[in-house]
């Protein structure tokens, strides 16, 4: 039996409906992919990026609160997700997608 990606500390039913459209529908795919790759997956798909969203799933990964980030680490991690929104984010397609979107025929469905 396969475990949700909602029985991951901190990450709830919208962020798995989010992992489940690019793909990832369970909490061992999400641990085998990891928190950059996920992410990247869900840019690549039109999400909008935000960091928060980021950590939290770093932060839920390492099985910490996602309120535990701070300093130097959270420092470090907003590189990370500035690289990651660099390599996997085309705004040109989140604003396609957000237009389908709206119309019911997006990505996402």
């Amino acid at each position: 039996m396969t475990e949700p990606v909602s029985s991951i500390r901190n990450l709830g039913p919208a962020y798995e409906e989010s992992l489940a459209a690019v793909g990832i529908t369970d909490a061992q795919a999400l641990r085998d992919i990891g928190a950059d790759a996920a992410y990247a997956k869900l840019l690549e798909a039109g999400q909008r990026p935000h960091f928060i969203g980021y950590y939290v799933l770093v932060m839920a990964l390492q099985g910490r609160p996602w309120n535990d980030c701070k300093g130097a680490e959270k420092d470090k991690l907003r590189l990370r997700f500035d690289a990651l929104k660099a390599a996997h984010f085309n705004s040109d397609l989140s604003g396609l997608e957000a237009t389908l979107d709206q119309i019911g025929v997006g990505l996402r469905r």
